[in-house]
């Protein structure tokens, strides 16, 4: 018999085991959520033992067996919308491994959607990273010099929380547009908890300054990302764009004290390949880059 709540979500924990760690904390929350307020309601309505409102919660709730086997069945009906390439119908091995022949994996990139949803990512990466930097930078900062003033704590307590709002946002961005499934639902925190007594759980919390730590890391990572790939792309689109731009617009490669260059007409169309190529392993590089990005989002932000 299932004497608490945290017994039931020991159990649920374990019969999840294989899922998502991102499915599991889901799971954790909503259901810890669910009990305690049911279990509140239950006790509240007649003078009855905890043991025995807990077990008609659980006895309407289900058991975590019950629980478990309905989570897997969502995440299997609900998945991120990028967490599949536009290949589902491209022939595999039985490791999942693209059997399709190389040149229509090479250049089939452009018709993949978490590779585009990378791209985005990691343009707007440096826009995020400064965000969360100096928000991260500002709020530590403010934080310790105010700790001397009486609104000290509580300043440190909002600013905790800001943190914890920002990588449920991160999160959710990550999903979105790399396709990696992340939490989407806030940690649960008990209900008439005093101020002291929630301010000490959330900085008892490593998860909290995991996500701290994620804010600061996001700006260099952003700032590597969108340049190397706005240098690529720019390269690559001039490249593609060169003969056209020599022969249809007489612009030159260059021009240095006046003196125009032009380049050669065999070296026109070479450009252009290389340009193609250029962008496609840009494309390729973009889609890595998102994976890592999102491998230390779930690193950072996933709790369980």
């Amino acid at each position: 018999m299932i004497q608490n709540i945290e017994q039931y979500l020991s159990l649920l924990k374990k019969e999840l085991s294989g899922c998502d760690r991102a499915t599991i904390q889901d799971a954790i929350s909503d259901t810890e959520e669910h009990l305690r307020m049911a279990l509140n309601g239950t006790m509240s309505e007649g003078n009855i033992p905890e043991s025995d409102a807990l077990a008609q919660v659980i006895e309407e709730y289900g058991m975590p067996e019950e629980v478990a086997k309905a989570y897997r069945e969502i995440e299997n009906r609900v998945v991120p919308a990028l967490s599949q390439t536009s290949y589902i119908d491209e022939p595999k091995t039985s490791e999942g491994k693209d059997q399709r022949p190389f040149l229509k994996r090479f250049f089939g990139i452009f018709a993949d959607s978490r590779a585009w949803g990378a791209t985005l990512y990691l343009l707007f990466s440096l826009l995020t990273g400064i965000i969360y930097f100096t928000w991260a930078v500002t709020g530590i900062s403010l934080s310790a010099g105010l700790m001397v003033l009486i609104i000290g704590l509580p300043f440190a307590g909002l600013f905790i929380l800001s943190v914890r709002c920002i990588g449920l946002l991160e999160g959710l961005i990550v999903e979105a547009l790399l396709g990696i499934r992340m939490p989407r639902r806030p940690l649960f925190h008990q209900k008439g908890m005093g101020w002291w007594q929630r301010f000490k759980q959330l900085v008892s919390d490593k998860h909290t300054w995991l996500s701290l730590i994620y804010m600061i890391l996001q700006l260099p990572m952003g700032i590597v990302s969108f340049t190397v790939l706005v240098i690529l792309i720019v390269v690559s689109l001039y490249g593609i764009a060169l003969p056209i731009l020599q022969l249809g617009f007489d612009m030159p490669v260059s021009n240095v004290n006046g003196v125009s260059y032009y380049l050669v007409g065999w070296m026109l169309p070479i450009t252009a390949i290389a340009g193609i190529l250029l962008a496609t392993l840009t494309m390729h590089l973009a889609k890595h880059l998102g994976s890592w990005h999102g491998a230390l989002a779930k690193v950072l932000l996933v709790k369980f």
